[in-house]
């Protein structure tokens, strides 16, 4: 059985990202394939909630214009599960211009929504992805990201 609500979200990314009969797929029955998949009922739940709290977050935004140049402080319980690496990260994409000031708090948002202590930067690189993958206009920063997350997986299988 799989082990964490990141392992189910991996999961439907990985399997049903591109699939447009996936989108109009009936809820209960994406949860039976999972639960077919070995996922616990108890996860799938926890998933589809963190997907309802991604698509909530689309709804409520923010105009950019609200944040202008500032300096993201963490909080410190924000700081135990994202450590400096993911930090860092964030900031990188920030100064690349892969993502803007909403897009990091959405990010960060959801990466604070997994059960996790704390968040490997492997992990956080797939939270960017779903969080960019709905987000509307952001083809060309999901393309990015996208590239160089595959490209990490394939230098360790090498």
């Amino acid at each position: 059985m799989k082990q964490s609500v990141f392992d189910v979200l991996m999961y439907l990314f990985e399997n049903y990202i591109d699939d447009d009969n996936a989108r109009r797929t009936d809820p209960e029955e994406l949860k039976a394939l999972l639960r077919d998949a070995g996922f616990g009922k108890n996860h799938i739940a926890k998933a589809f909630d963190w997907l309802e709290g991604l698509v909530r977050l689309q709804e409520e935004t923010v105009s950019n214009a609200a944040f202008g140049n500032t300096i993201r402080v963490y909080h410190s319980t924000e700081s135990k599960k994202l450590n400096v690496d993911c930090q860092g990260f964030l900031h990188f994409l920030e100064q690349m211009g892969v993502i803007d000031a909403t897009g990091r708090e959405h990010i960060i948002d959801r990466a604070m929504a997994l059960e996790s202590e704390e968040i490997e930067l492997t992990q956080l690189k797939w939270v960017v992805l779903m969080v960019l993958f709905n987000q509307p206009d952001s083809d060309e920063a999901y393309v990015w990201m996208e590239n160089m997350v595959l490209e990490n997986l394939s230098k360790n299988f090498h």
